[in-house]
């Protein structure tokens, strides 16, 4: 296969998903809810999924950019892909001999790549200004590639079945690959306009699919909340964009990263004071991740989004677009290198998110919303990750977090679909024997999210907590300690949802446990294939995304020497790297003591949790605190002020009102004049041809 073939199979992946959009929009206005027009684009993201593998295998896992894999036994996964790697280890004593590397893989008819970019020319030209269409291949954006398609053809498989009864079905299919369309183009652009496209088409394909049920008045609440949050960041990251171009004259990231170790330590002055350029750069970045990434002060709209269909939630709020935030950091590791107080900031963000969003969610009742603030604070957990320099750690994590929680999204919606759309956990009860399948599914994803050992969500988890401790400062034992907590309450948590909804009595009526029914097959598959990744992936990759010495992510991630202290983490004290353990089996036991003996219904009224229970129950009352303190305010003084005195006021007095009214009185004061006199319109003629010779006299 040749380079030209490899970049044919990149462009197909851009496309695909667009050509998807356009099949189901167009074909579900014209055929209406045919199966073709719903078909079309799973198999277009079907062919995609396929296609970012084979690109995964054939680039990533290949021979690293012309430099051959040495040593690293434990690399066994390259042994399954290519025949050839044994000859490395031969080729390595042949180079000793003065052999050309290039020479002897064309003999062995193995090609080398090199990192593959696409090119369709300029978008825009001013000046030296200059934007072009250009896509930009490496290992990280191949491997965000394949979890984004490969989750997004299972959501579209497993949407077939979900949504087989909806009248608008091609609609949502076309939603659905138009935000995966918009996702490729934020993880694939070379340069941050790009980028800043593909991050406000997700943000507008969100709205879209949050509200797709637009006749429920909740829906489209949660829809507006999360595009007004949203804009918010995105001002941040606005101003981002234009501080780099200011500073660096080029939005290109091989020119911006290339340039940014020059402006380490130099300032630039504003209103008097002096600021560190890369800081403040990194600064309105992170805080347009924010958004993106929920974190605290601006996390409001992700349990709120959980008013779109299931399947949504599982796409978006649990694999690719929550996670744009975390990309967005990784992806400029080299400018948040230079900045190690924004770093600081971010570690302490990212613990606080974590364990604000636990807490949070050990006293919903929403099953779909338990598993949005679980999101939230492994989001926290992946931020804090990237605040210690470790973003191979959090990308490692990423990756994992987005196979299990998409299996806890789509169970979850199965388990919802089959109880007639009830959400309550409290309705829930004794479903083990009549969903068994569906129960393993989702036993499987709570396991690895809770982090026991030889899970998916073990490797990655740990390792977070491990360099946290490693890392020897105030802000890593302070993310240390308060992820060790949150394991414990995200233990708590997910087993509170499993117990409720199997193993307890039923609290659901006759009629509606009469018609609980089993997964259909499409459906089956898709957990199927997330079950397998949730299991096995991060044991078969752990060597390979975060082994020491692992040259993977080769120039695709920037750590700088001092920073990385990953082989610190190897020798911390065993104590500290079994706490986390211990404390899921503790929170475990402890959850299933209380609610089997029901605990917390038996403590005497002296012992009132109200207080606690309603400052939780209320998300620590940021919303109320947002209403009270801005949204009120704004929409009163928008009305009273902005409304009535300018709109209402003065544009229309100066507007059509005024205009009326002048021409009216004008009108008025020329139709008294018209007395029939003759000397009165001699008069006026006179006056006005003394007048006209008087202008023309002074100004020629």
């Amino acid at each position: 296969m040749t380079i030209i073939n490899i970049k044919l199979i990149l462009l197909s992946v851009i496309i695909l998903p667009l050509l998807g959009f356009f099949t189901a929009f167009i074909g579900g206005y014209f055929f209406g809810n045919k199966k073709i027009v719903i078909w079309i684009p799973t198999a277009l993201l079907g062919i995609n999924a396929l296609s970012t593998i084979y690109l995964l295998i054939k680039i990533a896992f290949g021979c690293n950019w012309g430099y051959p894999t040495i040593g690293a036994p434990t690399f066994w996964v390259r042994d399954l892909f290519f025949p050839y790697i044994l000859k490395f280890y031969e080729l390595y004593y042949d180079l000793h001999r003065g052999e050309n590397c290039t020479d002897w893989l064309a003999k062995q008819d193995v090609y080398v790549y090199e990192d593959v970019s696409l090119d369709f020319g300029a978008w825009i030209e001013s000046g030296l200004f200059e934007v072009r269409w250009e896509f930009y291949f490496d290992n990280l954006t191949l491997m965000m590639l394949v979890v984004i398609n490969l989750i997004s053809f299972l959501v579209h498989l497993y949407s077939l079945d979900y949504m087989a009864h909806d009248a608008n079905r091609g609609r949502f299919m076309s939603y659905l690959s138009l935000f995966t369309f918009f996702m490729i183009l934020l993880v694939t652009g070379d340069n941050f306009i790009i980028l800043f496209l593909g991050w406000e088409g997700v943000g507008l394909c969100s709205y879209l699919l949050i509200s797709f049920w637009y006749t429920r008045i909740q829906a489209n609440k949660s829809a507006i909340k999360a595009l007004i949050v949203n804009r918010i960041s995105d001002f941040g990251l606005t101003i981002g964009i234009l501080c780099i171009y200011f500073i660096f004259r080029s939005l290109n990231f091989s020119v911006v990263f290339a340039l940014a170790p020059y402006f380490q330590g130099k300032n630039f002055l504003f209103l008097g004071y002096e600021f560190d350029i890369l800081s403040t750069i990194a600064a309105f970045l992170f805080f347009g991740a924010c958004g993106k990434s929920a974190q605290i002060g601006l996390h409001t709209w992700l349990p709120d989004a959980m008013e779109g269909p299931t399947p949504v939630s599982a796409l978006i709020h649990a694999a690719t677009m929550v996670t744009a935030g975390v990309f967005l950091i990784i992806k400029c590791s080299p400018i948040f290198e230079y900045a190690p107080n924004i770093l600081t900031i971010i570690t302490f963000v990212g613990a606080f998110t974590a364990f604000f969003a636990a807490t949070v969610g050990l006293v919903q009742n929403d099953i779909k919303k338990v598993i949005a603030y679980s999101t939230c604070s492994q989001l926290g957990y992946m931020i804090f990750a990237c605040g210690l320099s470790n973003y191979h750690i959090s990308l490692f994590h990423l990756v994992n977090h987005a196979f299990f929680k998409a299996l806890l999204f789509l169970s979850a919606g199965a388990i919802i679909h089959s109880l007639s759309n009830e959400q309550d956990m409290r309705r829930y009860g004794g479903l083990f024997l009549l969903l068994p399948f569906t129960s393993i599914m989702l036993l499987i994803g709570t396991l690895s999210l809770m982090g026991l050992p030889f899970l998916t969500g073990f490797y990655s988890k740990d390792l977070i907590l491990e360099v946290a401790y490693a890392k020897y400062t105030v802000s890593g034992t302070f993310a240390y300690w308060l992820g060790l907590i949150t394991a414990f309450f995200t233990s708590f948590y997910s087993y509170r949802v499993f117990y409720l909804t199997f193993i307890c009595k039923t609290n659901s009526y006759k009629k509606v446990v009469q018609n609980v029914h089993e997964l259909p097959f499409r459906m089956a598959i898709a957990l199927a294939i997330l079950a397998i990744g949730s299991i096995f992936l991060g044991y078969l990759t752990k060597d390979l995304f975060v082994g020491l010495g692992t040259d993977f992510w080769l120039h695709s991630i920037f750590i700088l020497p001092e920073h990385n202290n990953q082989i610190e983490a190897e020798f911390i004290p065993h104590i500290y790297k079994i706490l986390p353990f211990f404390s899921t089996l503790l929170a475990i036991m402890l959850a299933n003591f209380l609610f089997e003996y029901r605990i917390p219904w038996k403590f005497p009224r002296k012992y009132n949790f109200n207080k606690i229970y309603n400052f939780l129950s209320y998300k620590w009352y940021f919303d109320a605190i947002y209403n009270r303190l801005i949204n009120i305010p704004l929409l009163e003084s928008a009305y009273n002020r902005i409304f009535l005195i300018l709109d209402k006021g003065l544009l229309e007095l100066l507007g059509p009102h005024g205009l009326s009214e002048l021409f009216l009185k004008f009108g008025i004061s020329l139709k008294m004049d018209q007395s029939g006199e003759p000397y009165r319109y001699g008069g006026l003629m006179f006056f006005c041809c003394i007048l006209l010779i008087y202008v023309v006299h002074f100004f020629f």
